[in-house]
């Protein structure tokens, strides 16, 4: 029997690499589902074991400490993905911030909607105003008003569907 010389690192992980590599990123394919992470994988796992080539107490189960080594890596890549995963789930979508143009935008509106309303027979504008800017009940109205909250319902009706019509051609 002959004592065969011991393999350095590197030249056990080519022969290991040469005989394995495939088998080794399938094997963590089948867990991460994901080709690229499985070859990072298989590439780390490779750079453990020859960083820790020197204190493997049998160098003939170099096999199995690498298959363990893709193994708990491909756990630990899994666990990453699902830490990533909660956090872009918690963050919430940053609202959509208003354009440059928005404050001229909102100042067109504003000037439609304000002419539109002039356009408005008196009653149905002083309704809508009260409404709308004052934010006052039809009760309400109808008492600063001196009419009827039935009255109040028509005016508000008739010239809500009057500014409708208006300012469909306007915006």
């Amino acid at each position: 029997m002959t004592d065969r010389p011991a393999w350095t690192a590197d030249e056990a992980l080519e022969q290991l690499y040469a005989a394995h590599w495939r088998q080794l990123v399938r094997l963590s394919v089948l867990l991460v589902r994901d080709v690229g992470t499985a070859e990072e994988v298989v590439q780390d796992a490779f750079v453990a074991v020859h960083a820790r080539w020197s204190r493997l107490r049998d160098h003939d189960h170099a096999l199995a400490y690498l298959r363990q080594t893709v193994v708990n890596r491909s756990r630990s890549a899994l666990r990453h993905r699902a830490v990533v995963s909660r956090h872009l789930a918690r963050e919430s979508a940053p609202a959509d911030a208003p354009g440059a143009d928005h404050p001229a935008l909102a100042s067109d509106r504003r000037s439609a909607v304000l002419d539109a309303m002039r356009a408005l027979p008196q009653r149905q504008r002083e309704v809508l105003a009260l409404r709308y800017y004052l934010d006052l009940s039809e009760a309400e109205i109808a008492d600063a008003m001196g009419i009827s909250r039935g009255a109040v319902k028509s005016h508000a009706s008739r010239g809500s569907a009057a500014l409708r019509t208006l300012l469909e051609k306007d915006l």
